[in-house]
């Protein structure tokens, strides 16, 4: 596991465009969706750090670090269309270029290494150090008197990418789906079988939140995704991650 931070989206400094990480890029929907700053958010296996823009310039450090590193958040830029134009004329000469807008949120998402059973951390606002005020939980260092925020993180068993199968235990012509998730749940997968529909195939709750479906499928490659509660997810256990043309990411798996 990357022990560094996943910084990605569409970051806007006047006119330019910075790039993407593309390995990041998997948390692009989940960020998206993020309404206004709060509490840092567990997310898979990272943390989601957010805060209000209107603050000129936002940084973390982690204790496990030494505080040595400043990791800089950035600004969440989402899209607009602009108004359409009202005459016929109008329409033809203008084209409809979306329109990056501020969010009004700074983020950084962390992805924390395996065995880390906490996360101790200040933030930098504006130069000045402080604890996290959306982050109720704090500790005192013994050593320095410094005050740090903590938060706990889940244990992450780490997975053997060499020996786990990307085909699924299914009968011969079909892909089994396995999705883990909280109980009570609508869970869907839609990819290149089904044009991307993400309502036709909903997987069925075998027992309290692990979900499954065995779809019957000829030979090949085929891209993935599930759908989980109105969010876009790849497949948490499977690590063969692919770029569609039309610029998302997709899980991948192989039907013999």
């Amino acid at each position: 596991m990357k022990r560094f931070v996943l910084i990605f989206l569409l970051t806007i400094f006047g006119s330019s465009l910075f790039g993407l990480d593309r390995e990041s890029y998997r948390f692009l929907d989940h960020l998206l969706a993020i309404k206004k700053a709060g509490a840092p958010e567990l997310y898979e296996d990272a943390v989601i750090f957010t805060f209000p823009s209107t603050s000129r310039r936002v940084g973390i450090a982690f204790a496990h670090e030494g505080f040595s590193t400043v990791h800089w958040f950035k600004k969440l830029m989402k899209t607009e269309n602009p108004p359409e134009p009202t005459t016929g004329t109008e329409k033809k000469k203008t084209a409809t270029t979306p329109v990056y807008v501020d969010s009004g949120i700074l983020f950084f998402v962390y992805e924390f290494p395996e065995g880390l059973k906490e996360l101790r951390y200040r933030l930098i606002i504006d130069g000045l150090w402080v604890t996290d005020p959306n982050n109720p939980n704090y500790r005192m260092d013994s050593s320095t008197g410094i005050v740090h925020s903590v938060l706990s993180l889940p244990e992450v068993y780490p997975i053997d990418y060499e020996k786990r199968p990307v085909i699924y235990s299914a009968p011969a012509g079909s892909l089994r789906f396995m999705f883990d998730g909280d109980p009570g749940q609508r869970v869907t997968v839609a990819g290149t079988f089904n044009n991307w529909d993400p309502f036709m195939y909903e997987l069925t709750e075998n027992y309290p939140g692990h979900y499954e479906l065995v779809l019957p499928l000829s030979p090949g490659t085929y891209r993935y995704v599930f759908y989980y509660k109105g969010e876009r997810v790849l497949d948490p256990t499977n690590p063969r991650k692919v770029y569609t043309r039309e610029g998302q990411t997709a899980s991948e798996a192989v039907v013999k």
